[in-house]
């Protein structure tokens, strides 16, 4: 090579690196992947617990009531139109529990927070239905036809993509801008996000990641350093914002509110010091904001609870939960015990950690988040944890078999793309990029190969991972692709069921 062809090509390299310098391109590469892959996207509901999801807002747009007796009945028929009887068996079969015997209302154990965050969605696509028959059109106006479906999948899918660009917000704020957006771009594609995202839109996981991310991001305000050098107060206007988010991400899933262990504990280490330093202004006000937030948290909390009371006839989800639950008395206190802890992480059929190997790797990197900024990687591992315990007390269903992937643990998501990028951040300086992007590019060679295996490949891993052969039926996802990319590309229904 001709020393002229070096210098240009160094000129070039140099003129890339000064174009890009100081540059904010993170936000836009990570809305092209997201746009990328949405044409892949299949828009339905089809799963029971899509339909309770959704019932929620069909019923109360439609028939102004929370009996959801015809939206059951609707989705149950279309799945025995395709043989199978799920929806059937799980929503309409009577038992001691359903109809409730109090109430006289059928089973909905799914809360309201995500038909909260479909609505609007749902409203703009009836106002296109409207207009659209007033032009000749003739789509059922009745909450059922696909523009509605459409609507609050596509809602979902944007809360995912909302997201990521918080996430990735927050990463680059400790990490830098590349190692945050190869992280970000790489926990999506390499756990199950992206399916619950473009495959299994109806699901609450994209909404309840985003809620974690907005609440992290708002949570973080004012604390782009570290936290540790913060004595916890907040503007009252951030409590307020911290307690409407805070309450959105109960309603959407339960078990988030072990999230707010986060702030609960970052809340006793600032009365800590504040009382042991005599800072009496300082406790006041942290006083004052907490109370803000609680008040405004409960206030929040309103729909759902008024759900219980009508559902169920207290202020309480379904007897079919908590029955789920693993719960001992020691003495005259219940106590949740969490008996599938480490399976929820390790077991080979159905472990996160065998599911979405790159957890791992980015669960290490919050020893490099520690050495920036201890306490933060701290309330995040505590966070992480609680999100496992809680999975190991469902002992009946801890595995989600049936599921792709470890989904109870998507809306930790904020929390990976820290660790990970924290661990880049330290590694390229060392390793150069070129073996990270490989390595990142094989975790999600891993997880595609998953989703082409439990989706039409080798169905029987919905059950949970088989080893035997894995490997084999890994290398043949390429070549089981490109034999169906016409249905992949164009009639993504053959792939699944009740489409």
């Amino acid at each position: 090579m001709s020393s002229f062809t070096v210098s240009v090509k160094h000129e070039m390299y140099e003129r890339i690196r000064s174009f890009l310098a100081g540059r904010e391109f993170g936000p836009l590469l990570i809305t092209l992947v997201f746009a990328a892959l949405l044409p892949l996207s299949l828009p339905r509901i089809a799963l029971s617990d899509e339909v309770q999801y959704y019932a929620y807002l069909r019923s109360l747009y439609f028939d102004h009531d929370l009996d959801f007796y015809n939206e059951y009945q609707h989705f149950a028929a279309l799945g025995l139109r395709n043989n199978d009887p799920a929806i059937f068996n799980a929503l309409l079969r009577p038992d001691a529990a359903n109809p409730n015997p109090v109430t006289g209302k059928l089973r909905n154990v799914a809360p309201v927070g995500s038909a909260l965050l479909w609505a609007p969605g749902f409203a703009l696509a009836d106002l296109w239905v409207q207009v659209a028959n007033a032009n000749g059109a003739t789509i059922p106006r009745d909450g059922y036809s696909q523009p509605y479906i459409t609507a609050v999948c596509m809602m979902s899918a944007l809360y995912s993509l909302l997201g990521l660009l918080l996430t990735y917000r927050l990463a680059r704020i400790y990490a830098g801008q590349v190692p945050a957006l190869v992280a970000t771009l790489a926990i999506f594609l390499a756990t199950p996000l992206v399916f619950y995202t473009y495959l299994a839109m109806a699901w609450s996981h994209a909404n309840g990641f985003f809620l974690f991310a907005l609440f992290l991001t708002i949570w973080l305000r004012g604390r782009e350093g570290n936290i540790a050098q913060s004595d916890g107060r907040r503007h009252p206007s951030v409590w307020l914002a911290l307690g409407v988010v805070a309450g959105l991400m109960v309603m959407t899933r339960e078990q988030l509110g072990l999230l707010l262990l986060i702030p609960a504990l970052e809340a006793l280490a600032a009365y800590t010091g504040a009382l042991r330093r005599r800072q009496w202004t300082v406790a006041r006000d942290l006083l004052i904001g907490h109370a803000v937030f609680l008040g405004v948290f409960a206030l929040a909390l309103t729909p759902q609870l008024v759900a219980y009371w009508v559902l169920n006839g207290r202020i309480g989800p379904s007897t079919t939960v908590g029955s789920k639950l693993a719960v001992v008395n020691l003495g005259p206190l219940p106590v949740l015990i969490s008996p599938r802890f480490f399976d929820t992480l390790i077991n080979p059929a159905h472990g996160a950690f065998f599911w979405s190997p790159i957890l791992v790797v980015a669960l290490c990197g919050l020893l490099f988040l520690f050495r920036r900024d201890g306490p933060l990687a701290l309330l995040l591992l505590v966070g992480f944890l609680g999100q496992v315990y809680i999975n190991g007390a469902f002992g009946t269903t801890w595995h989600l078999s049936g599921s792709f992937g470890f989904r109870r643990l998507i809306e930790g998501t904020p929390i990976f793309v820290l660790g990970l990028a924290m661990l880049l951040a330290w590694l390229q300086p060392r390793v150069g990029w070129k073996p990270l992007v490989i390595g990142a590019a094989l975790f999600v060679a891993w997880n595609i190969g998953l989703i082409a295996q439990w989706t039409f490949v080798r169905p029987e891993l919905r059950k949970g991972l088989i080893w035997e052969d894995m490997l084999y039926y890994q290398l043949q996802v390429p070549l089981q692709v490109l034999s169906r990319l016409g249905d992949i590309l164009f009639n993504r229904c053959r792939l699944t069921i009740n489409c």
